[in-house]
């Protein structure tokens, strides 16, 4: 929720569990107090509940003084991203079990002759096709055979499935089939995770509906057990109020959405980083901003453009490609627009066949983690590599929960990189650095191509543990000149729940011809969705005032594609209908540059979302640091090797906490932080806004700032 709206709980905290740290951040009043601590990927309630109590602690509170506590996770994410989900089965309409790898048909490469799709979810060996058929309009054409299910059920038990995926054909239309098979499978194994497509993803195209329910199932196991463990432990501890979950389209969903639809909350962490950039973006009044966020396991890139992120109805995970769409596997879920990929401070660093150097996206996590954490693991990571180049101090990183070890993370690099290329650990070091930004740089400039961004008219907004490290490397290859380090930029995303607003989108397909409309019945279906969104939102917000917004998906008859038209709250008449055909001519026309008058208008899917107040943040902080600006003071100095030469110079240090707003540094040097490091490379100028973001400019030939 927004710290502008009134009636704001006055003692929230927030919690985002990532696959290496998880970060907590307490607010009280204007109070903040904020800690990183490892996630305990065994059992990550238990490394929550451990921040939370250290936290709370350390500011004098406990568990029952909460009024409100949000959760946002990129488990779900890493568990698809790095394929360590439930060991999960489909269960589909006969014949068409082979749809998973089928796909869309098409190549995302057409002439590259080594292209190579993305591996599915459920092996052929875990897909199983079920005799029964049900058409477009919903009418049974062939029954259920429900003979089928214990023979079935047996079949799960003697794979030792954990979870399944019910989708069938044109359940979106008519769901009884489905049903009664989750709850034939529910009385021969009652233990077993099920996910229906029908529940998940209501829409036509079935490969994405396909795609989305195999996801949801995929990671339900993990996610719902850790939530279900979480909330018991905390109410066992005294908390009072309800958790809530930050969700991937950036609001904020109840406890009992995210058990049954936790494939909703893949993108949560990156959603709470975008909001927290949009905000940065409300206080600085950039009206363009690149938000970066890397943590330990990976790296997301969203732009926002006049303050909103742009919302997406799906998204790929896992591009294979060099992050080329098309190459990932569809989610379709509500979700803020953004590509992330497997860099994190995580990531192993390897020489591959051909003897490159390849970084990620397989991560080292917090257990066993990188070889400088001195937990077992051995293999060479970024944070190894930013270690040996001088740019972490050993320390204090993480707030001084890891004391890394310089010598083991030498010894990794060497051996992983530096031997085989006949190089010291310190060339080594930087070349995996390189190696990682330029990753997020392609992957930026990909993402700007297909969304039509031109990437160096953005600010970059860097935040997450590993961000503030590579932010103005990245900036340099993108041909960004300002970088906005936030302030507690190292819990950003945790900071960005706590400005969400609470909200919920029900989405369902429904088609329609506008020139042969059912009034009465697309009523009814806008009054069920506005319903299903009530009363989640309500469930967290029972008295706030609340947003409404509808969309029609809508698209020229014999058309392959939709076009979102938002429509105004209150009954359909034949008025609003055809205000609607004039509002998606004139949408229509914005894109394309013509219409097509002569033929018929068809409405495919419908949506409603309800929200809480999202109103801006009025910004006023300046643009630069002033006329009387002074040099700042260092507290220390730190030996770094310079990339520009890979040479190791003598760099000062200085604390963030001891920053006098108003005085600027100049690079190369270090800004230090309990959760994160900021790299300040020469040629840029650092400054701190009366807000207290750092922000680096590039120093033009005159010397100053631009």
């Amino acid at each position: 929720m927004s710290e502008h709206q009134t009636n704001i709980p006055r003692i929230r905290l927030a919690v985002d569990v990532g696959g290496t740290f998880t970060d907590v951040v307490l607010l009280d009043g204007k109070a903040r107090s904020t800690l990183k601590v490892l996630t305990t990927a065994d059992a990550p309630e238990r490394g929550v509940i451990d921040g939370i109590e250290e936290v709370l602690s350390n500011a004098g509170k406990h568990l029952p003084d909460l009024d409100l506590l949000i959760l946002g996770t990129t488990l779900a994410t890493n568990a698809l991203i790095e394929r360590k989900g439930a060991k999960t089965a489909l269960i589909t309409t006969a014949g068409f079990r082979d749809l998973v790898e089928i796909g869309l048909e098409d190549r995302f490469a057409q002439y590259d002759i080594f292209l190579q799709k993305p591996q599915p979810l459920v092996p052929r060996e875990w897909r199983y096709g079920i005799t029964e058929r049900i058409d477009a309009h919903g009418d049974i054409l062939i029954p259920l055979d429900e003979t089928q299910i214990p023979k079935l059920a047996a079949t799960l038990r003697q794979a030792e499935i954990d979870s399944v995926a019910i989708v069938l054909l044109h359940s979106f239309v008519n769901p009884l089939h489905e049903q009664r098979i989750a709850a034939l499978l529910r009385q021969a194994m009652p233990h077993l995770s099920i996910t229906l497509s029908s529940v998940v993803c209501p829409e036509i195209r079935e490969y994405e509906r396909l795609s989305t329910a195999c996801a949801n199932a995929y990671v339900q196991p993990l996610v719902a057990g850790y939530l279900s463990r979480l909330e018991q432990q905390l109410a066992s501890r005294g908390l009072r109020v309800p958790l809530f979950l930050m969700t991937s389209g950036g609001g904020i969903t109840t406890l009992a959405t995210g058990v049954e639809q936790p494939v909703r909350l893949v993108e949560s962490g990156p959603a709470g980083g975008a909001v927290l950039a949009r905000r940065i973006a409300e206080q600085l009044n950039p009206p363009r901003v690149l938000s970066f966020d890397m943590g330990g396991t990976t790296a997301k890139i969203c732009f926002i453009d006049e303050y909103l992120p742009q919302i997406s109805r799906s998204f790929e995970f896992g591009r294979v490609h060099r992050h080329q769409k098309g190459s990932g596997l569809p989610i379709r879920i509500p979700v803020i627009e953004m590509v992330e990929i497997g860099a994190g401070g995580g990531s192993i660093a390897r020489i591959d066949r051909l003897g490159r150097i390849q970084v990620g996206p397989d991560s080292a996590g917090s257990q066993p983690g990188p070889a400088s954490y001195g937990f077992g693991g051995t293999r060479a990571t970024v944070t190894d590599a930013n270690l040996v180049l001088g740019r972490i101090d050993p320390a204090r990183f993480a707030g001084g929960r890891v004391n890394l070890n310089l010598e083991a993370a030498r010894r990794a690099l060497l051996r992983d990189i530096g031997e085989p290329l006949d190089t010291g650990a310190e060339l080594a070091a930087l070349a995996v650095t390189e190696i990682i930004v330029e990753n997020m740089a392609n992957a930026a400039r990909v993402h700007g191509t297909e969304l039509g961004k031109q990437v160096d008219q953005y600010t970059l907004v860097a935040f997450g543990g590993a961000a503030p490290l590579q932010a103005v490397r990245l900036a340099q290859k993108l041909g960004i000149r300002r970088v906005v380090i936030p302030t507690s930029a190292g819990v950003g995303s945790a900071l960005g729940f706590l400005w969400a607003p609470i909200a919920y989108q029900a989405i369902h397909s429904f088609y329609q011809r506008l020139d042969r409309f059912d009034l009465p019945a697309v009523n009814h279906l806008l009054t069920d969705l506005a319903e299903q969104a009530r009363k989640v939102v309500r469930a967290a917000a029972p008295d706030a005032p609340l947003q409404l917004r509808r969309i029609a998906y809508l698209r020229y008859s014999g058309q392959g594609h939709e076009v979102p038209v938002s429509f105004p709250d209150g009954a359909l008449t034949d008025d609003v209908v055809a205000d609607l055909v004039a509002r998606f001519t004139n949408v229509y026309r914005q894109l394309y540059g013509r219409s097509l008058a002569h033929v018929p208008i068809e409405a495919i899917s419908w949506s409603v979302t309800l929200t809480t107040d999202d109103s801006a943040i009025a910004g006023a902080a300046p643009l630069a640091p002033g006329h009387g600006a002074k040099a700042a003071s260092a507290t220390g100095s730190r030996q770094l090797v310079d990339p520009a030469n890979a040479q190791t110079i003598e760099v000062p240090v200085y604390d963030r906490q001891q920053f006098i707003r108003g005085s600027y540094v100049t690079g190369p040097a270090l800004v230090t932080e309990d959760e994160t490091t900021t790299l300040v490379d020469a040629g840029y100028m650092a400054w701190q806004t009366e807000t207290g973001h750092l922000v680096l400019d590039a120093i033009s030939e005159g010397g100053r700032s631009s």
